[in-house]
């Protein structure tokens, strides 16, 4: 089996939600278009964002219906990266929390896609 290489979200505005996440992954787009932008991740993935309006074949996915979870190093950053999305607006669904994985938290993105920040419980 081949590596996944792009995870793709259905956005109502592609070049509003590349700005969106170029600000937050500090990272600028490597692709873009009125329907389409593409920015890296680490390690090759990539995120596209397509245009709910064109692509092919058409879907019915809402925003909300997507989850991106983002690892970091402990619960303290957990914290620490809620404060600052927090800071920057970006609505939050679910407050910090420790659950039976480890330390977590849910923000949301301009089309309702969530995005999980969590620490990994330990052993």
């Amino acid at each position: 089996m081949t590596d996944a290489s792009l995870v793709i979200l259905y956005v109502a505005d592609p070049p509003a939600s590349a700005a969106f996440y170029r600000d937050l992954l500090g990272k600028p787009p490597v692709e873009s278009s009125p329907t389409f932008a593409m920015l890296p991740f680490r390690d090759g993935l990539m995120l596209g964002l397509w245009s709910r309006r064109t692509v092919e074949p058409a879907a019915e996915a809402a925003g909300g219906a997507t989850e991106l979870a983002f690892t970091v190093a402990g619960p303290a950053e957990v914290d620490a990266v809620h404060r600052d999305w927090r800071s920057r607006g970006l609505p939050i669904a679910q407050a910090p929390a420790d659950m039976d994985f480890g330390r977590t938290f849910v923000a949301l993105d301009p089309d309702g896609h969530r995005l999980r920040v969590f620490a990994p419980e330990m052993p």
